[in-house]
């Protein structure tokens, strides 16, 4: 019977399910691979509805807008507004060529985090009231110059700007400048993308080997799921670099700090979006090839062609032209071109479609502006002269002066515009390599004051659903018996495999639900779980999605499962958390009514039990075996060490009896605690 319910599933997945857009002809797909883009497609067109957070007027819009600014920002990672720190600024040496001066300069975003750059800027004239100059902050794409810095890539910008009388700052980005950190850190394990940087991988089986070009501790080859529970994301790193170095522009006596401007290619298109933004003193914004929707990355699995740095993690389930809807009504020219894969057309007329319409909102039409070049993922002539104009014209008020392609300016050899020099050189405290480590700062929890454990519950179980768990404000509802294909659904497109002794109510008084930790043996943790629970114990399974025959195909890079779940504002383990409480449900009206259900889980596992314990209250014991001890570990969950972190967890679940099996590690006492102030230490083992 279990064999005949697997094939009709596998059946009706296989043939009701459209076929992935944009697929090869070759690709295999899983039924798992079928079930679980079905869904993400559906989530998608959800949000997409949610432009503007629902606002239909201008006035709607700005009531609005202060909450979606401060939400935009904790998505960066940058809510509470970083304290800005001093800058530091030092320049290292200068040059002439082509008529204007380079600088060569570096300062610090935050204390360790190095931004290098260069700046050019028009020779200095005899005048004695020289007029303040207007100034680009140039943000770059994905360039591979080594140790040169991929700044060196588009120093024809900088030459052109300084030529026609702006000051041009021009950024390093954070894993291909020269002080790398990581971009790369939940794309997947791969030294691909590394090679094409001019970065050497290391030759197996030794270890990756420490250099002056990746200081200790780099390897841009770790995978880092732990980013989505740290809320951590390079394009906040890009972002604040951004926001640095307009601070750093204007204590420049050229710079004029009413004209600032901001533009870039690619990854530098997405920074364009992520500073302008995020900084109202930029008034023209020009994104290059740096933004899609989510219908193209998610639906048409673009986002299998970008890294970390184009992504914020969409917590509060965004419509994601939102993001360049709060540049208006700022002067923006949304440049891209025709026969670019990694930014379709389709997506960036849906885009101009909805920036129109917030710019009509505001009275000012005229101040958006698209241009399509015809071509690939690249800079052409005519590409570079609309950016040229459209800047000139809304920073200078010009609107006649001839603009020329910058390709005339032909590029100094990169060493010659490096910061440091020489590798001895490189700053030994710069912490751009774990810079993920400190960005965004952890939760430092203050565990409840004496009978105050109810209140403190309370407050942190909102905050987890606010910043980790949004749709979990209510009772999930019951997992639905599929009869067609004999399967249980615990929410729509997502499917569950269940099963165990089916009795009748009231035959046992107790239950235990066991879930394997993500592998197919239920007779595993059975036996690790049963010396410590009754033997009269009835055991049923639960195996989530993504599991057994319903698993999806997993590739890394590019984690595309994983990444479209933190585009849409979920992450795979809150699903599995939601498919817990629905089965929990489920079983507590319609298998058992009368029975208490436990829940076992092994590593992983057992901490999705736990949460699910807090969101189901027919949940009235949790079993957990080797748990890990931090969400660094797993499971993730995004923000959720922004809010608290394992230990803390387990202790919310006060005075529901929980029991640690393999719970020694110095960690839990801060559980015990929790369990002590909450006035039910007795409810709390550990084995």
């Amino acid at each position: 019977m279990f064999r005949a319910s697997i094939l009709a599933l596998l059946l009706c997945v296989l043939f009701s399910v459209p076929a992935f857009a944009q697929k090869k002809a070759d690709e295999k797909l899983t039924p798992g691979d079928e079930m679980i883009y079905k869904y993400l497609c559906a989530e998608t067109d959800k949000l997409s509805q949610k432009f503007l957070g629902g606002a239909k007027t201008i006035d709607e819009w700005k009531r609005k807008r202060p909450r979606l600014y401060q939400e935009y920002m904790d998505m960066l990672g940058l809510w509470p507004v970083p304290e800005k720190t001093p800058l530091k600024a030092t320049v290292t040496g200068q040059l002439e060529a082509h008529g204007v001066i380079v600088e060569k300069l570096h300062f610090q975003s935050k204390p360790g985090l190095y931004v290098t750059a260069n700046m050019y800027r028009p020779k200095e004239d005899s005048s004695a009231k020289r007029k303040r100059l207007p100034a680009i902050v140039y943000v770059c794409g994905h360039s591979g110059k080594g140790r040169d810095g991929n700044k060196t890539a588009f120093q024809d910008h900088g030459f052109w700007f300084a030529n026609n009388g702006y000051v041009c700052i021009v950024l390093d980005t954070l894993q291909l400048g020269e002080i790398p950190g990581v971009h790369h850190g939940t794309y997947g394990r791969t030294w691909t993308h590394i090679k094409s940087y001019g970065l050497t991988p290391p030759t197996p089986p030794h270890p990756f080997t420490p250099s002056p070009l990746l200081p200790v501790g780099a390897d841009p080859s770790e995978f880092r799921p732990w980013w989505w529970s740290a809320g951590y994301t390079p394009a906040g790193v890009e972002c604040w670099n951004g926001v640095r170095a307009i601070d750093y522009l204007l204590t420049r006596p050229e710079v004029d700090p009413e004209r600032i401007g901001v533009t870039g290619i690619s990854g530098g298109g997405a920074a364009t979006f992520w500073i302008a933004a995020a900084d109202e003193r930029v008034k023209v914004a020009v994104p290059v090839s740096g933004m899609s929707d989510l219908e193209s990355y998610v639906k048409n699995k673009v986002l299998n062609g970008h890294c970390d740095c184009m992504f914020l993690y969409n917590t509060y389930q965004w419509d994601y032209t939102t993001i360049a809807a709060l540049v208006a009504p700022r002067p923006m020219l949304f440049a891209n071109s025709d026969n670019d894969s990694i930014f379709p057309m389709d997506g960036n007329r849906r885009i101009m479609e909805k920036l129109n319409k917030i710019y009509a909102m505001y009275g000012k039409p005229d101040l958006v502006d698209e241009y399509v070049s015809k071509g690939g993922h690249a800079y052409r002539p005519d590409l570079r002269v609309a950016i040229f104009q459209f800047i000139n014209k809304h920073l200078k008020g010009d609107t006649t002066t001839p603009v020329e392609d910058s390709a005339k300016y032909k590029d100094l050899p990169g060493k010659n515009l490096r910061v440091f020099a020489t590798d001895a050189d490189l700053p030994k405290d710069a912490l751009n390599a774990r810079i993920d480590e400190t960005f965004v700062p952890r939760a430092q929890v203050e565990l409840p004051k004496e009978g105050k454990f109810a209140d403190w519950k309370n407050k942190m179980i909102i905050r987890l659903r606010a910043s980790c768990f949004l749709g979990f404000s209510q009772r999930i509802k019951k997992a639905q018996w599929v009869k067609e294909i004999a399967k249980f659904s615990t929410e729509e497109n997502i499917f569950v495999f269940f099963g165990g002794v089916q009795v009748g109510p009231g035959l046992k008084s107790r239950r235990s639900l066991l879930l394997p930790n993500r592998s197919d043996d239920t007779e595993r943790i059975e036996r690790l779980a049963k010396p410590f629970l009754p033997d009269e114990d009835v055991f049923d399974f639960l195996r989530s999605r993504g599991s057994t025959l319903l698993a999806w195909t997993t590739k890394s890079p590019p984690n595309y499962v994983e990444r479209a779940h933190a585009l849409l504002g979920r992450t795979v383990d809150v699903g599995r958390t939601w498919d817990i409480c629905a089965m929990v449900n489920y079983c507590a009206s319609e298998v058992s009514p009368k029975s208490n259900w436990r829940l076992v889980g092994e590593g992983e596992s057992g901490i999705l039990a736990a949460y699910a314990a807090l969101f189901e209250p027919s949940i009235k014991e949790v079993v957990v075996i080797d748990p890990p001890k931090s969400h660094k570990e797993g499971p993730h969950f995004l923000n959720v060490l922004r809010v608290l972190d394992i230990p803390e967890a387990l202790g919310l679940l006060a005075p529901t009896p929980l029991t640690i099996i393999g719970g020694n590690d110095p960690a839990f006492d801060r559980t015990a605690e929790i369990y002590r102030l909450a006035g039910a230490a007795d409810k709390l083992k550990r084995k």
